[in-house]
């Protein structure tokens, strides 16, 4: 009897050590994923940045097109065709950056669910060993 309990319970110690490395095994991989998409938030963030300053620029732009426009009408500068096709090249330019910056937004958003994903997908495997603990001490 005292021979099969030890074998026993060297089963359960080999079983527990396999299902250990397991655990740290999809630990390691959900923390290498965890830093990818920490990698690709900053990327995408530093992505926004970018076009939130060209998208300052271009308001500027359309800005100091409207001032001129405003002035042509009251008969001062430059050819009124002129300041319209700059205007509707700045307006385009505008719309350009204002959908990739959206775009870039959503892949932000997208990114940010995963690691949420990733922290729940840990946080269960805190409790399936919060778990066996318990199992192994009653």
């Amino acid at each position: 009897m005292v021979r099969t309990l030890e074998r026993k319970l060297e089963a359960k110690m080999l079983k527990e050590e396999s299902d250990y490395h397991d655990l740290e095994s999809v630990v390691q991989q959900a923390e290498q994923n965890l830093e990818l998409m920490t990698k690709r938030a900053v990327k995408a963030e530093n992505h926004v940045m970018k076009l939130k300053q060209e998208m300052s620029l271009l308001q500027a732009q359309v800005s100091t097109f409207k001032r001129e426009n405003e002035a042509l009408r009251c008969g001062q500068g430059a050819s009124l065709m002129v300041v319209k096709q700059n205007t509707e090249v700045a307006l385009q330019n505008l719309r350009v950056v204002m959908n990739s910056a959206h775009t870039s937004i959503k892949q932000l958003v997208s990114g940010a669910e995963t690691l949420n994903l990733v922290a729940e997908i840990l946080k269960s495997i805190d409790r399936i060993s919060e778990i066996k603990d318990q199992e192994e001490k009653a």
